[in-house]
């Protein structure tokens, strides 16, 4: 797996995914509402922390800047 989440990216994606597991969890939500928001949270988290998503990898997107140690 190669990195494919840059910094802004990962940034939003931790910070969204912590707001959704909170509301998830500690909001009045219907049960199918908090599943949801949980699931969603959760995905989020984790892309953002190992800094790689199946979905954009597909989409063939990366947002992660070109390592400065790769010789030309």
């Amino acid at each position: 797996m190669t990195c494919n989440v840059g910094g802004i990216e990962r940034a939003i994606r931790i910070v969204a995914g912590l707001l959704l597991i909170a509301v998830g969890a500690l909001a009045e939500l219907p049960p199918v509402g908090m599943g949801i928001a949980l699931t969603v949270g959760v995905v989020l988290l984790v892309t953002g922390a190992v800094r790689y998503c199946p979905l954009t990898a597909m989409l063939g997107i990366n947002t992660c800047q070109p390592s400065s140690d790769v010789k030309k």
